[in-house]
């Protein structure tokens, strides 16, 4: 049993699985959203862990058919605009199972850009639609190297669909990063909690 917790000491029950050989997942911080046109962690992001993870659970926004977004600074800079590559697919299936698909989205991928980076497809703000998932950034600490990041979201759109949303990239910089804001495309975050965690290897 002592093995199975070390290897699992975070995930949807209090548990995220850790790699296999050890490392261990930390809490390092929640904030819970309340009608907050963005939320920003501006500290434990450093050269303490080699790789961090947040967790979203449930957020849900103010307006109706827009997306989850991230993007990052350094030092202690808040325009939030550094360059990112990226690219985004998604897999969907409707509710009344008369539409699915999987495919590349060049709408929300970057080449070069400065904008917020959509992890999520088209949300709905109904009572029963929110976005769940995860983004794991790498080595943000790193002066040598460009800081890699991936992004996995599960959400109920706003055309009654599943969309389950995969996102990767860059951000083109060898500066340190310091910080990572989330926003709404949109309006609002009106409810839900992000966590952010690093990995001890």
């Amino acid at each position: 049993m002592s093995g199975i917790i070390a290897q699992n000491t975070l995930d949807n029950s209090g548990l995220i699985k850790s790699p296999a050989g050890g490392g261990a997942w930390n809490f390092i911080s929640k904030q819970t959203a309340s009608g907050d046109s963005d939320i920003s962690f501006t500290s434990g992001i450093d050269s303490t862990y080699k790789e961090y993870l947040f967790t979203f659970k449930n957020l849900h926004p103010a307006t109706d058919d827009t997306r989850v977004s991230f993007q990052v600074d350094t030092g202690t800079n808040t325009n939030y605009n550094q360059t990112i590559t990226s690219t985004v697919f998604r897999a969907y299936q409707n509710e009344g199972d008369t539409g699915s698909g999987l495919g590349y989205r060049t709408a929300i991928d970057q080449a070069q850009g400065t904008a917020f980076q959509a992890i999520s497809e088209s949300l709905g703000n109904g009572n029963d639609e929110s976005a769940s998932g995860e983004l794991f950034i790498y080595s943000p600490a790193s002066t040598t190297f460009v800081k890699h990041f991936m992004a996995k979201m599960q959400n109920y759109s706003n055309d009654s669909e599943s969309i389950n949303t995969f996102v990767g990239g860059y951000v083109n910089t060898t500066t340190a990063l310091t910080r990572v804001q989330f926003k709404m495309a949109s309006g609002n975050i009106d409810a839900g909690d992000i966590c952010l965690y690093g990995l001890t290897t």
